[in-house]
Protein backbone atom coordinates (compact mmCIF):
# COMPACT_ATOMS: atom_id res chain seq x y z
CA UNK A 1 0.00 0.00 0.00
CA UNK A 2 3.13 2.09 0.10
CA UNK A 3 4.22 1.78 -3.20
CA UNK A 4 3.04 4.75 -4.95
CA UNK A 5 1.57 4.06 -8.74
CA UNK A 6 2.77 5.63 -11.86
CA UNK A 7 -0.04 7.81 -12.01
CA UNK A 8 0.53 9.16 -8.66
CA UNK A 9 4.26 9.18 -9.21
CA UNK A 10 3.30 11.64 -12.34
CA UNK A 11 1.10 13.94 -10.15
CA UNK A 12 3.78 14.71 -7.53
CA UNK A 13 6.40 15.03 -9.54
CA UNK A 14 4.53 17.88 -11.70
CA UNK A 15 3.57 19.42 -8.37
CA UNK A 16 6.80 19.90 -7.23
CA UNK A 17 7.90 21.11 -10.85
CA UNK A 18 5.33 24.16 -10.61
CA UNK A 19 6.24 24.46 -6.57
CA UNK A 20 9.53 25.40 -7.27
CA UNK A 21 8.83 27.23 -10.81
CA UNK A 22 6.36 29.50 -8.82
CA UNK A 23 9.24 29.77 -5.83
CA UNK A 24 11.61 30.74 -8.21
CA UNK A 25 9.78 33.62 -10.24
CA UNK A 26 8.78 34.79 -6.84
CA UNK A 27 12.22 34.95 -5.42
CA UNK A 28 13.40 36.70 -8.99
CA UNK A 29 11.08 39.48 -8.59
CA UNK A 30 12.05 40.07 -4.71
CA UNK A 31 15.74 40.41 -5.92
CA UNK A 32 14.70 42.55 -9.69
CA UNK A 33 11.93 45.06 -10.28
CA UNK A 34 8.19 43.92 -9.08
CA UNK A 35 5.42 42.91 -11.35
CA UNK A 36 4.55 46.03 -14.01
CA UNK A 37 1.64 47.62 -12.81
CA UNK A 38 -0.60 48.32 -15.69
CA UNK A 39 -0.38 52.51 -16.35
CA UNK A 40 -2.33 53.18 -19.62
CA UNK A 41 -1.55 57.24 -18.80
CA UNK A 42 2.45 56.48 -19.53
CA UNK A 43 3.28 56.79 -23.01
CA UNK A 44 5.57 53.80 -24.40
CA UNK A 45 7.13 56.20 -26.99
CA UNK A 46 7.88 58.78 -23.65
CA UNK A 47 10.62 56.21 -21.85
CA UNK A 48 12.90 57.49 -20.74
CA UNK A 49 16.23 56.14 -22.65
CA UNK A 50 18.72 58.32 -19.86
CA UNK A 51 21.49 55.53 -19.06
CA UNK A 52 24.89 56.89 -17.43
CA UNK A 53 26.07 53.12 -18.76
CA UNK A 54 24.22 53.62 -22.26
CA UNK A 55 27.87 55.08 -23.91
CA UNK A 56 29.26 51.82 -22.79
CA UNK A 57 27.93 49.15 -25.18
CA UNK A 58 28.80 51.83 -27.69
CA UNK A 59 31.65 53.70 -26.79
CA UNK A 60 32.60 54.49 -30.62
CA UNK A 61 29.24 56.21 -31.17
CA UNK A 62 29.10 58.46 -28.18
CA UNK A 63 30.84 61.87 -28.13
CA UNK A 64 33.29 62.88 -24.90
CA UNK A 65 32.04 65.81 -22.98
CA UNK A 66 34.15 68.70 -23.05
CA UNK A 67 36.30 68.54 -19.93
CA UNK A 68 37.45 72.37 -19.22
CA UNK A 69 34.91 75.45 -19.44
CA UNK A 70 35.76 78.97 -18.09
CA UNK A 71 34.32 79.76 -14.91
CA UNK A 72 33.35 83.67 -14.57
CA UNK A 73 32.74 85.96 -11.71
CA UNK A 74 28.49 85.96 -10.77
CA UNK A 75 26.62 88.83 -10.98
CA UNK A 76 23.79 88.72 -8.66
CA UNK A 77 20.75 91.48 -7.58
CA UNK A 78 20.18 91.31 -3.93
CA UNK A 79 16.92 92.45 -2.56
CA UNK A 80 15.96 93.97 1.07
CA UNK A 81 13.82 91.72 3.16
CA UNK A 82 10.75 93.56 2.67
CA UNK A 83 11.10 94.10 -1.15
CA UNK A 84 11.97 90.20 -1.47
CA UNK A 85 8.69 89.49 0.81
CA UNK A 86 6.94 91.66 -2.11
CA UNK A 87 8.32 89.98 -5.20
CA UNK A 88 7.82 86.81 -3.88
CA UNK A 89 4.05 87.23 -2.97
CA UNK A 90 3.03 89.29 -6.37
CA UNK A 91 4.61 86.24 -8.01
CA UNK A 92 2.73 83.62 -6.31
CA UNK A 93 -0.35 86.31 -7.00
CA UNK A 94 0.13 85.87 -10.89
CA UNK A 95 0.58 82.35 -10.73
CA UNK A 96 -2.03 81.70 -8.68
CA UNK A 97 -4.29 83.34 -11.75
CA UNK A 98 -2.92 80.58 -13.89
CA UNK A 99 -5.94 78.18 -14.95
CA UNK A 100 -6.17 75.51 -17.94
CA UNK A 101 -8.39 77.39 -20.32
CA UNK A 102 -9.64 74.76 -22.97
CA UNK A 103 -11.57 77.89 -24.74
CA UNK A 104 -9.22 79.83 -26.40
CA UNK A 105 -10.00 82.51 -28.96
CA UNK A 106 -8.50 82.54 -32.69
CA UNK A 107 -7.31 86.37 -31.94
CA UNK A 108 -3.96 86.59 -33.08
CA UNK A 109 -1.26 86.79 -30.70
CA UNK A 110 2.32 88.78 -30.82
CA UNK A 111 5.16 86.69 -32.49
CA UNK A 112 7.32 88.67 -30.38
CA UNK A 113 6.00 87.66 -26.90
CA UNK A 114 6.21 83.48 -27.70
CA UNK A 115 9.73 83.97 -29.08
CA UNK A 116 10.14 85.52 -25.19
CA UNK A 117 8.59 83.02 -23.59
CA UNK A 118 10.31 80.37 -25.20
CA UNK A 119 13.54 81.84 -24.40
CA UNK A 120 12.38 82.07 -21.09
CA UNK A 121 11.47 78.13 -20.96
CA UNK A 122 15.26 77.59 -22.47
CA UNK A 123 16.85 79.52 -19.43
CA UNK A 124 15.89 75.94 -17.57
CA UNK A 125 18.97 74.03 -16.05
CA UNK A 126 19.53 70.56 -17.51
CA UNK A 127 21.61 67.35 -16.38
CA UNK A 128 25.15 68.35 -17.85
CA UNK A 129 23.67 71.57 -19.25
CA UNK A 130 22.80 69.69 -22.24
CA UNK A 131 19.57 71.73 -22.79
CA UNK A 132 17.78 68.67 -24.46
CA UNK A 133 14.90 69.95 -25.26
CA UNK A 134 13.35 71.31 -29.52
CA UNK A 135 10.37 73.57 -29.11
CA UNK A 136 8.40 73.74 -32.20
CA UNK A 137 5.52 76.46 -33.00
CA UNK A 138 2.81 75.76 -35.52
CA UNK A 139 1.04 78.90 -36.90
CA UNK A 140 0.04 77.42 -40.48
CA UNK A 141 -4.02 76.25 -39.69
CA UNK A 142 -3.46 73.06 -42.23
CA UNK A 143 -0.43 71.87 -39.85
CA UNK A 144 -2.88 72.65 -36.80
CA UNK A 145 -5.88 70.78 -38.55
CA UNK A 146 -3.76 67.45 -39.53
CA UNK A 147 -2.35 67.83 -35.36
CA UNK A 148 -6.25 68.11 -34.48
CA UNK A 149 -7.36 64.96 -36.29
CA UNK A 150 -4.28 62.52 -35.42
CA UNK A 151 -4.88 63.62 -31.56
CA UNK A 152 -8.49 62.83 -31.85
CA UNK A 153 -7.74 60.12 -33.53
CA UNK A 154 -6.03 58.70 -31.12
CA UNK A 155 -7.69 60.09 -28.28
CA UNK A 156 -11.28 58.53 -28.97
CA UNK A 157 -9.21 55.51 -28.96
CA UNK A 158 -7.85 56.39 -25.26
CA UNK A 159 -11.15 57.21 -23.97
CA UNK A 160 -12.89 53.72 -25.17
CA UNK A 161 -10.21 51.89 -24.73
CA UNK A 162 -6.97 52.41 -22.88
CA UNK A 163 -7.75 55.45 -20.29
CA UNK A 164 -10.09 52.47 -18.29
CA UNK A 165 -13.70 53.66 -16.61
CA UNK A 166 -11.44 55.34 -13.50
CA UNK A 167 -9.31 57.85 -15.06
CA UNK A 168 -12.68 58.71 -17.31
CA UNK A 169 -14.35 59.31 -14.37
CA UNK A 170 -11.47 61.35 -12.66
CA UNK A 171 -11.64 63.49 -16.18
CA UNK A 172 -15.78 64.20 -16.28
CA UNK A 173 -15.28 67.01 -13.46
CA UNK A 174 -13.16 68.93 -16.40
CA UNK A 175 -15.99 68.26 -18.93
CA UNK A 176 -13.53 66.98 -21.32
CA UNK A 177 -13.42 64.30 -24.05
CA UNK A 178 -11.41 63.69 -27.27
CA UNK A 179 -12.62 66.33 -29.33
CA UNK A 180 -10.05 69.33 -29.21
CA UNK A 181 -11.54 72.37 -30.69
CA UNK A 182 -8.90 74.58 -29.04
CA UNK A 183 -6.59 72.64 -31.90
CA UNK A 184 -7.81 74.55 -34.57
CA UNK A 185 -9.43 78.15 -32.40
CA UNK A 186 -5.70 78.44 -31.08
CA UNK A 187 -3.44 80.53 -33.13
CA UNK A 188 -0.23 79.32 -31.83
CA UNK A 189 0.66 75.70 -30.85
CA UNK A 190 3.62 74.88 -28.85
CA UNK A 191 4.68 71.06 -28.92
CA UNK A 192 7.76 70.62 -26.67
CA UNK A 193 10.34 67.56 -27.50
CA UNK A 194 12.61 66.00 -25.41
CA UNK A 195 16.10 64.99 -27.00
CA UNK A 196 16.47 61.38 -25.70
CA UNK A 197 20.46 62.09 -27.08
CA UNK A 198 22.15 64.95 -29.07
CA UNK A 199 24.59 65.02 -31.68
CA UNK A 200 27.99 66.83 -31.83
CA UNK A 201 29.51 68.35 -34.53
CA UNK A 202 31.24 65.10 -35.95
CA UNK A 203 27.77 63.25 -36.02
CA UNK A 204 28.74 61.05 -33.13
CA UNK A 205 25.50 61.20 -30.11
CA UNK A 206 26.13 63.66 -26.68
CA UNK A 207 24.55 61.91 -24.16
CA UNK A 208 21.38 63.67 -22.46
CA UNK A 209 21.35 63.30 -19.06
CA UNK A 210 17.84 63.54 -17.04
CA UNK A 211 16.47 64.52 -20.34
CA UNK A 212 12.61 64.17 -19.28
CA UNK A 213 13.05 66.08 -16.13
CA UNK A 214 15.11 68.75 -17.96
CA UNK A 215 12.18 69.43 -20.51
CA UNK A 216 9.68 69.40 -17.35
CA UNK A 217 11.44 71.81 -15.60
CA UNK A 218 11.78 74.33 -18.56
CA UNK A 219 7.88 73.44 -19.39
CA UNK A 220 7.00 74.54 -15.75
CA UNK A 221 8.80 77.56 -16.61
CA UNK A 222 7.31 78.18 -20.19
CA UNK A 223 3.58 77.83 -18.28
CA UNK A 224 4.93 80.68 -16.09
CA UNK A 225 5.86 82.65 -19.02
CA UNK A 226 2.79 82.48 -20.43
CA UNK A 227 0.97 83.96 -17.86
CA UNK A 228 3.27 86.67 -17.27
CA UNK A 229 2.45 88.09 -20.86
CA UNK A 230 -1.53 87.04 -20.38
CA UNK A 231 -1.76 84.27 -22.40
CA UNK A 232 -3.73 81.16 -21.74
CA UNK A 233 -3.08 77.64 -22.25
CA UNK A 234 -3.82 74.18 -20.85
CA UNK A 235 -1.59 71.28 -20.61
CA UNK A 236 -2.38 68.35 -22.72
CA UNK A 237 -0.25 65.16 -23.24
CA UNK A 238 -1.35 63.18 -26.26
CA UNK A 239 -1.20 60.08 -25.51
CA UNK A 240 0.26 57.47 -28.28
CA UNK A 241 -0.05 60.14 -30.47
CA UNK A 242 4.16 61.55 -30.27
CA UNK A 243 5.71 59.40 -33.28
CA UNK A 244 2.74 60.61 -36.04
CA UNK A 245 2.93 64.05 -34.74
CA UNK A 246 6.81 63.60 -35.13
CA UNK A 247 6.51 62.54 -38.56
CA UNK A 248 4.28 65.32 -39.41
CA UNK A 249 6.18 68.12 -37.69
CA UNK A 250 9.27 66.08 -39.47
CA UNK A 251 11.36 66.11 -36.57
CA UNK A 252 14.41 63.69 -35.60
CA UNK A 253 13.71 60.08 -34.18
CA UNK A 254 15.64 60.86 -31.36
CA UNK A 255 12.98 63.60 -30.22
CA UNK A 256 10.20 62.50 -28.14
CA UNK A 257 6.62 64.67 -27.87
CA UNK A 258 6.39 65.19 -24.19
CA UNK A 259 3.96 68.27 -24.01
CA UNK A 260 1.75 70.16 -26.49
CA UNK A 261 0.53 73.88 -25.68
CA UNK A 262 -2.54 75.65 -27.32
CA UNK A 263 -1.47 78.86 -26.58
CA UNK A 264 -3.72 82.47 -27.13
CA UNK A 265 -6.05 84.58 -25.39
CA UNK A 266 -9.23 83.22 -24.05
CA UNK A 267 -12.51 83.28 -26.07
CA UNK A 268 -14.99 85.95 -24.43
CA UNK A 269 -17.61 82.86 -22.71
CA UNK A 270 -14.43 80.48 -21.82
CA UNK A 271 -15.44 78.67 -18.42
CA UNK A 272 -13.02 76.91 -16.01
CA UNK A 273 -14.02 74.26 -13.64
CA UNK A 274 -14.20 75.76 -9.64
CA UNK A 275 -11.20 74.24 -8.15
CA UNK A 276 -9.36 74.63 -5.03
CA UNK A 277 -5.58 74.48 -4.68
CA UNK A 278 -4.05 72.47 -1.67
CA UNK A 279 -2.89 74.84 1.07
CA UNK A 280 0.57 75.61 2.22
CA UNK A 281 0.44 73.14 4.85
CA UNK A 282 -0.45 69.98 2.40
CA UNK A 283 2.26 70.61 -0.18
CA UNK A 284 5.25 71.95 2.41
CA UNK A 285 7.04 70.20 5.26
CA UNK A 286 9.78 71.78 7.25
CA UNK A 287 12.56 69.81 8.94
Amino acid sequence: MLLLTPVLVAIVCILMVWIFKNADGSSDRKKGEPRAEARPWVDKDLKDSTDVHQEEAEADEWQESEEEVEHIPFSHNRYTEKEMVKRSQDFYELLNKRRSVRFISNEQVPMEVIDNVIKAAGTAPSGAHTEPWTFVVVKDPDVKRKIREIIEEEEEINYLKRMGPRWVTDLKKFRTNWIKEYLDTAPVLILIFKQVHGFAANGKKKVHYYNEISVSIACGILLAALQNAGLVTVTTTPLNCGPRLRVLLNRPTNEKLLMLLPVGYPSEDATVPNLARKTLDQIMVTV
